[in-house]
């Protein structure tokens, strides 16, 4: 079992940067490649952003890449996400999820992926 709490949420302004935070724990941190998501109301959950166990390896949806970075520091069992450059279109609960499997694998963008999930953290973000 994995237990994820995300946190760094917030209301921000337009243009503001965010680093969102992700713990770990109940389970060897490196063994999982870890991922981004999030959902706005009433709309799909949307994949952002991946990370391999090591760091080494990313990915990301055309709707973050150039203005997030995801990273990790797995002496602390956490995983980041920054985002910079933030819109009204970001307002969402953003969740963190944990693989069973070190790699990114090639259907990183499933939730099905996936199988452990935090509660999210929402960001709210106003222009």
């Amino acid at each position: 079992q994995v237990q994820l709490v995300e946190s760094g949420g917030g209301m921000v302004q337009a243009g503001a940067s965010l680093i969102l935070s992700c713990t770990a724990s109940g389970r060897t941190f490196t063994s999982s490649a870890m991922g981004w998501f999030r959902q706005a109301p009433e709309k799909e959950r949307e994949f952002l952003a991946a990370i391999n166990w090591s760091g080494e390896s990313t990915v990301y949806a055309d709707s973050v890449k150039g203005r997030s970075t995801i990273s990790r520091d797995n002496a602390k069992n956490t995983v980041y996400l920054q985002m910079n450059s933030l819109k009204p279109e970001d307002t969402a609960v953003y969740y963190c999820a944990a693989r069973n499997a070190r790699l990114i694998g090639n259907y990183y963008y499933q939730g099905d992926s996936y199988g452990y999930w935090g509660p999210g953290t929402q960001v709210t973000v106003s222009s």
